[in-house]
């Protein structure tokens, strides 16, 4: 009885997992005109991934998430974030101050809107995922401290 919970669990997860990814997409595409953007995306984004690694193991995670590209990700994030606060800067505008960013102040305003917040929507979903391994790889060694290198990988390659 115990497997056939497990693959159902499985199947629907699968079935689920890319409906919360375009869901997390549409809520990052949409928050420049209504509600959302960057933070709300990113955590949708890494929920599909956080069940991914619930359901089918964090081992299994982090083969198809490893650690070195999630720390890439949450830099990339960082790195877009800021960039465009400094190209701002050079611009002759503040710092952030995106109507330099275009010909015209409002497609400046629509430009860098859209950048910010796809950097905190990579930095959040990043930030989550790293949580999530480091805290998951601990409980799984807690559990059976033995075996510390089958509990997962917690980033410290």
């Amino acid at each position: 009885m115990m497997m056939r919970r497990k693959m159902v669990l499985r199947v629907v997860s699968k079935l689920l997992i890319p409906f919360i990814l375009l869901f997390a997409l549409y809520v990052q595409w949409h928050g420049d005109f209504g509600p959302g953007g960057g933070f709300q995306a990113g955590v949708i984004f890494a929920s599909a991934f956080v069940l991914y690694g619930l359901i089918f193991g964090l081992g299994t995670l982090r083969t198809a998430l490893p650690s070195w590209l999630t720390r890439l990700v949450l830099a990339a994030g960082v790195l877009l974030y800021a960039g465009v606060g400094v190209a701002s800067l050079m611009l002759g505008g503040n710092f952030l101050d995106y109507d330099v960013l275009a010909h015209n102040p409002l497609h400046g305003q629509h430009y860098g809107i859209i950048l910010v917040e796809f950097g905190v929507g990579l930095t959040v979903f990043a930030g989550i995922i790293t949580i999530f391994c480091a805290f998951a790889g601990r409980a799984a060694a807690d559990v059976n401290p033995s075996e510390p290198e089958q509990a997962g990988d917690t980033g410290n390659d």
